[in-house]
């Protein structure tokens, strides 16, 4: 166990990354490193191939390129063959082998590539999820400190731990079980579990949550519930609930591509079947055969798709939301109802100072007495201090009483910071004394995030739904924060499983739901929803690899913006796939009703190709983002 004093210092992110040890490294995954394989071979071969060098020069990349990336897909499309299944992955190996038939190696090798980028992406995040999962697991203390009836202490693993006994729980120390204080007063840390953004005052008869931090003084606990049974326990068989049990992510196309892409194999054997048997020569009847695979391929709709969705993933990128996948950024726009978290998310989640009522000059001397304190309030009283530009004397005699506050000795006076009597101020507010006498009550408050109610409105005028606060915190701050935001529908008090049936009643009445949040109560949540975004500087690990997007630098504005953004990438796929669809179709018939020269369908093949792609890459451009924020506004 660490010290108290390090313990402390950490106290302002519990919830954040889990050991090193536990964070699988993408290079660890086999997919990635055959994906990046198979992207290095096809990159060397390229600049080769298009200018014209021997064939011995690019032959051997652009064949490594199609083993590294298309062996595992291709293995398991023969294994779902078995089960009189036609896997996509697998055409599209077999699409990418038939272009490499007839000459057409780098079309094959973009197909192949883009597939195994993608599975090895998708391998990844899965992955990455697990060990934040585990790393929520590893917050709880391995060891804890039960009280035998007659008051020994005696150390124990918290598995041996059963409802009724009494632990002890020293200062900066992690509880080890869900239970109710018997005795002893502190300030607990309990965020990521309920969202607070202070800590929590505990005295007898309060209940306790098994990993969350205990603050400078010593709680006797009795353990009410078992480890299997606790909240933290509970978050993370939600989340692992919600991942297994949320629909299968597709593209708009794959829910077509299944049966498209047997009618393409059907067409295909019939093509060379039918007149073989009826006399006609191989040769020719197999080259009309392949044509007529090349330009009804699959892969042409999928080249056709992906660049719309990657470029506006890009740009997203460029403007701070780092959007997961293809089928994440596709999604966002399908959004009906968004539920918002209100710490860390609507908020900064930071106290700070919001006014000094009485004599101003007691900041300064609050400010001397709190400096010792690793209290977030105290690092609030601090600061606004040194903004204020006040000098801060040194502080002697310092104490600190779990549940009320801190005494101090400055320049020869007693000062005393502590609570305010209950009742006198809706926000979180202390009283500094002085000599005895109260000379002035700081306000503090959690400071909305810049931006916040111009976020509300334009999620309110895209969904055409106002958005809903759903918050683990009190009734009184969540009802502040919503009336300053607009919010007009808040939910409060919610733990994280209360917060996954909010979103799961909404998903059962038809709505798609966004889920915008930040710390490990959340994550339940945004595994549930529709679509969920984290809050990348203030979210906990947790809650970031759950997620299917981060707003990196926790601007509100870009969540409107990126929804907004997805919207025009799912009406440029459309126009896509009308083109794509128009020059297959044309090409198709040009092959079945006359003969339609293979290096011409090639060419009509790789020309609708181009454009679709050079439409979809309109989204690169920075003027599509300020589209999609003006969308918004």
């Amino acid at each position: 166990m660490a010290s108290p004093v390090l313990d402390a210092r950490t106290a302002a992110a519990p919830d954040k990354a889990p050991p090193s040890s536990l964070r699988t490294r993408a290079w660890a995954l086999p997919e990635v490193r055959w994906a990046a394989l198979s992207a290095l071979a096809f990159l060397l071969a390229l600049p080769l191939d298009l200018a014209d060098a021997p064939a011995w020069a690019w032959g051997p990349l652009y064949a490594v390129c199609y083993a590294a990336g298309g062996w595992e897909p291709g293995r398991e499309g023969l294994a779902a063959l078995r089960e009189k299944t036609l896997d996509v992955d697998l055409l599209m190996v077999v699409a990418a082998l038939g272009a490499a038939a007839i000459g057409q190696y780098l079309d094959g090798g973009l197909l192949i590539v883009i597939f195994a980028v993608s599975g090895a992406l998708e391998a990844l995040a899965t992955r990455r999820t697990a060990d934040s999962v585990r790393g929520l697991l590893a917050l709880a203390p391995a060891r804890a400190v039960r009280l035998t009836e007659a008051g020994a202490e005696e150390p124990v693993d918290v598995a041996e731990l059963r409802i009724g006994d009494t632990v002890l729980v020293r200062p900066g120390e992690r509880l080890p079980a869900d239970g109710t204080v018997l005795d002893g007063a502190s300030d607990v840390d309990q965020a990521g579990i309920t969202g607070e953004p202070l800590p929590a005052p505990k005295t007898p008869g309060d209940e306790v949550f098994a990993s969350t931090l205990n603050g400078t003084g010593a709680l006797r606990v009795r353990v009410d519930k078992d480890a299997a049974d606790s909240v933290v326990a509970r978050i993370v068989a939600l989340v692992e609930e919600a991942s297994a049990t949320k629909a299968p992510t597709q593209l708009f196309i794959e829910k077509i591509e299944q049966r498209y892409s047997v009618g393409v194999v059907v067409a295909t054997l019939a093509l060379f079947a039918i007149p073989l048997a009826f006399g006609a020569d191989v040769t020719p009847t197999l080259l009309r055969a392949m044509t007529f695979m090349i330009v009804a391929s699959p892969c042409a709709v999928v080249l056709a798709t992906m660049p719309p969705l990657l470029s506006a993933i890009a740009t997203a990128g460029r403007h701070g939301v780092l959007v997961k996948s293809a089928v994440v950024m596709e999604r966002l726009g399908m959004v009906d109802r968004v539920a918002l978290d209100k710490t860390g998310t609507l908020t900064e989640g930071l106290p700070r100072v919001t006014a000094v009522q009485g004599d101003p000059s007691a900041l300064a001397l609050a400010a001397a007495a709190e400096r010792p304190s690793e209290h977030p309030l105290a690092r609030a009283v601090v600061a606004e201090a040194r903004a204020r530009g006040l000098r801060i004397a040194e502080a002697s005699d310092f104490t600190s009483v779990p549940g009320d506050g801190v005494r101090a000795t400055v320049e020869g006076r007693d000062v005393r910071v502590r609570r305010a009597p209950g009742g006198e101020h809706a926000d979180t507010a202390v009283e500094v004394v002085v000599d005895g006498a109260r000379v002035a009550v700081l306000t503090f408050a959690d400071r909305l995030r810049d931006g916040a109610p111009a976020a509300v409105a334009a999620l309110t005028r895209l969904t055409g739904t106002p958005p809903t606060l759903v918050t683990g915190d009190n009734a009184g701050a969540a009802a502040r924060i919503a009336e300053r935001t607009g919010i007009t529908d808040v939910r409060a008090g919610l733990l994280p499983e209360e917060k996954v049936a909010v979103v799961r009643a909404w998903e059962r009445a038809g709505a798609r739901v966004l889920m915008v949040g930040d710390g490990v109560n959340d994550a339940p949540a945004l595994a549930a929803a529709h679509t969920g975004i984290a809050m990348g500087r203030a979210g906990s690990d947790l809650a970031l690899e759950t997620a299917d997007a981060v707003v990196v630098r926790d601007e509100l504005a870009t969540v409107p913006a990126v929804v907004a953004l997805s919207r025009r990438a799912r009406r440029l796929v459309v126009q896509n796939l009308v083109i794509a669809g128009t020059c297959i179709g044309a090409l198709v018939i040009w092959d079945l009703v006359g003969h339609l020269p293979l290096p011409l369908g090639v060419a009509g093949h790789e020309g609708s190709t181009v454009l679709v792609g050079l439409n979809g890459l309109r989204l690169l451009r920075d003027a599509a983002w300020r589209k999609a924020a003006a969308a918004g506004e």
